[in-house]
């Protein structure tokens, strides 16, 4: 077989992928706004821990001052924050084709359908552990938040208003997931 010469000036174009191919052609727009706004929800607080890992005073007073400085905390906020960012991350599976079908890159996998449980109950577990540990924190009386040490004044606000939007992160990744499940049970 012969192949036929090459040309210099011979351009591929790369066209980008439409928007509905991205998401599905079947999923709501609604649904991928939720989706980021899952990923987004998680940044406040991440940079807030990673700013109090690298030894930035973010209130902690007393023996959670001297308790949250050094290597071990810069360790743990640093594993927490990439873990509930990629957890976050993960919401978008429920809005994209990699939700669905394992990608053709993936060895052995690829192109194989994903069935609906092995998203649906990971993340409606996941759900209900944001919403209840949140509800843990924030509703307690005698709770972390009542602690002396904790940040107060200026540096109390600014915490909260980091670690506010994780309120939002359970009941996300809820209605996410009942449209997931509803959409999949209509393909069948």
């Amino acid at each position: 077989m012969v192949t036929p010469p090459v040309s210099i000036t011979t351009v591929d174009v790369v066209r980008p992928e439409p928007a509905q191919a991205r998401r599905g052609a079947d999923v709501p727009r609604w649904a991928v706004v939720a989706a980021w706004a899952t990923v987004l929800c998680t940044v406040p607080s991440s940079i807030w821990r990673l700013a109090l890992g690298v030894g930035v005073d973010v209130g902690f007073t007393g023996r959670l001052g001297h308790m949250y400085t050094g290597t071990a905390i810069l360790a743990y906020v640093l594993f927490l924050s990439v873990a509930s960012q990629a957890a976050a991350f993960l919401t978008l599976g429920l809005v994209r084709p990699w939700g669905e079908v394992v990608p053709g890159w993936v060895p052995w996998l690829g192109g194989r359908r994903i069935p609906p449980l092995v998203a649906i109950v990971p993340a409606s577990v996941g759900a209900v552990a944001v919403m209840g540990l949140c509800a843990a924190v924030t509703l307690t009386s005698h709770g972390p938040l009542d602690n002396p040490d904790f940040p107060q004044g200026t540096a109390g606000v600014i915490m909260d208003v980091c670690y506010a939007p994780l309120l939002a992160w359970g009941p996300l990744v809820a209605v996410l997931t009942i449209a997931y499940a509803r959409r999949r049970a209509r393909k069948g």
